[in-house]
């Protein structure tokens, strides 16, 4: 008899959950109408006829919806998930007009091509670039709407190749990800007693350093060009593993043969999404500058003197060689605000008066989750 009123209540649930969601797929269905009007309004030409990046992309209103949403969860479900959730749903919808195309650092199975997949959702066509700098030339050529492609690690640092880029190019700065790195040692042999060579990224290598030192002592380590490559190659190569994410694995047909090896667990790379636009403020964002300081005693207080007085925060600072000169460096710099902010635009002006040199790279939201 118990049986039987576990059974009736179990049936009376799986109704509920049937009714959910066939309400979930009508207002989902209703969103996708809504949002395809929206479309039909500001880009009426035919898809396909203009390599202008779709202006019914839009970076802010994206993140307002997420944070409102985040804004709006008691649970049960984490705050990733629902990020993820209506990441999704706008992907989707936004897809009904014609798939952003989107280039980053390939091939198959990288971080940036998760990265690519976490800001844009699954929706979007993404381009394997061979190179970081093939991915700015796909998106100045118009070949892509929009490209991604790291700039700064959590253990490692810059990304050098990145910053050269966005020192000469036209390219805006319209986005950031973060991703929770994690690095597995992937190949075909039995034990890690089989390991002759481990392929990676140099940056991945680096990442799990302490672990391969302990590990692996003796084996030789090469760098190539993403973790991806590596994958492909320990997957024809006898004795070889690599170094790569679970996509590389799965895309590769290679076994975990031990999960997490970077030697920090916080592991984390942050990408900038570049395209020929900048968003509007969305209410919590981040500008990145580029700027070089005139050659006198205090010039880089000068220079960020003007941070300080309109109260601007700076979150990060980094110099590189300019290419200009020897010994000349420019000097990337990310504060808090959007560049029509109040505060910030009277900075950027004095700034633009105290620099040799001053560029706004972007203005774009801060990454969320």
């Amino acid at each position: 008899m118990s049986d039987t009123r576990d059974n009736e209540g179990l049936d009376a649930i799986r109704r509920q959950i049937d009714a959910i969601d066939e309400q979930l797929q009508a207002l989902i269905s209703e969103r996708a109408a809504l949002a395809r009007a929206v479309g039909e309004t500001k880009f009426p030409e035919p898809a396909g006829l203009s390599s202008v990046p779709r202006d019914y992309y839009r970076p802010e209103r994206e993140a307002q919806i997420l944070r409102s949403a985040l804004a709006r969860n008691r649970g049960p479900l984490k705050d990733e998930e629902i990020v993820r959730l209506f990441r999704e749903i706008m992907s989707a919808c936004l897809a009904q007009q014609e798939p952003l195309k989107v280039a980053f650092l390939g091939p198959e199975g990288t971080f940036s091509q998760a990265a690519v997949l976490k800001q844009f959702g699954h929706s979007v066509r993404t381009l394997a670039a061979p190179s970081i700098e093939e991915v700015f030339h796909d998106v100045e050529a118009g070949i892509a709407d929009f490209g991604v492609v790291p700039v700064e690690n959590s253990t490692e640092g810059t990304v050098s190749n990145t910053l050269d880029m966005l020192m000469t190019t036209p390219l805006l700065i319209s986005g950031e990800v973060e991703l929770r790195i994690r690095q597995h040692l992937l190949g075909r042999m039995a034990s890690l007693d089989e390991v002759r060579k481990v392929y990676s990224h140099q940056q991945s290598l680096a990442q799990c350093r302490a672990w391969l030192e302990q590990r692996l002592p003796g084996v030789e380590q090469v760098a190539v060009a993403s973790n991806a490559e590596a994958a492909r190659l320990a997957a024809t190569e006898a004795g070889a593993a690599a170094i790569a994410g679970g996509t590389a694995a799965e895309v590769y047909g290679l076994e975990e043969l031990m999960a997490n090896i970077e030697d920090r667990p916080d592991n984390t790379t942050r990408f900038v999404v570049i395209g020929r636009e900048v968003p509007g403020p969305s209410g919590r964002d981040k500008t990145s500058l580029l700027l070089s300081s005139r050659h006198k005693a205090g010039a880089l207080q000068e220079l960020l003197h003007p941070l300080s007085t309109h109260k601007v925060s700076m979150t990060r600072i980094e110099s590189r060689p300019s290419r200009r000169g020897k010994w000349d460096y420019v000097f990337f710099v990310d504060v808090e605000g959007h560049r029509e902010d109040a505060n910030v635009s009277a900075a950027l002006r004095e700034l633009e008066a105290a620099a040799a040199w001053c560029r706004v790279l972007g203005s774009y939201p801060v990454a969320i989750l």
